[in-house]
C-alpha cells in the first residue's frame, strides 16, 4: 500500500498525521483519510478531525519507499506503514479521545516530537 505524494511544494500546505507522521495535503486526509492509522484517527471526510489530530508544524521529511526493508524506516517506527512522506518531528499530540482508545487497545502511544524516546 502506498499513499499520495503531496505535489505542494510550500509545507505549510501540508499536514502530518499527529500518531503516524505521515505527509499528507489537507484534501488528501479528507479523501482517503490516514493510510496508516485511519481506524483509530477517522480522518476521511471529516475537516475537524483533520484540523485536531493533524498538524503543519513539522520538522524534516523523509521519503520512505521500502518501508519493510529501510533501516530510517524502522528508526521512525514506520517501518509496518505505508509508502509515503513523513516527518521526522511531529510538534503536537493526538486527542485525550484519541489516546483513550489507544489505551483501551493496549497499545502504547509514543509523540512524534521525540520527547518519548527509546
Amino acid at each position: 500500500m502506498s499513499a499520495p505524494i503531496p505535489q505542494q511544494a510550500r509545507s505549510k500546505a501540508l499536514r502530518a498525521c499527529l500518531l503516524c507522521s505521515i505527509i499528507l495535503a489537507p484534501a488528501d486526509f479528507r479523501r482517503v483519510g490516514c493510510p496508516n492509522c485511519e481506524e483509530i484517527m477517522q480522518l476521511k471526510g471529516s475537516p475537524d478531525r483533520i484540523a485536531t489530530c493533524t498538524t503543519t508544524s513539522f520538522e524534516g521529511v523523509i521519503a520512505v519507499i521500502s518501508p519493510e526493508s529501510s533501516w530510517t524506516a524502522r528508526w521512525q517506527r514506520t517501518a509496518n506503514y505505508a509508502r509515503g512522506m513523513y516527518a521526522a518531528h511531529v510538534k503536537g499530540r493526538i486527542p485525550e479521545d484519541v489516546e483513550a482508545e489507544l489505551e483501551t487497545r493496549g497499545i502504547k502511544y509514543r509523540p512524534r516530537d521525540q520527547t518519548d524516546q527509546d
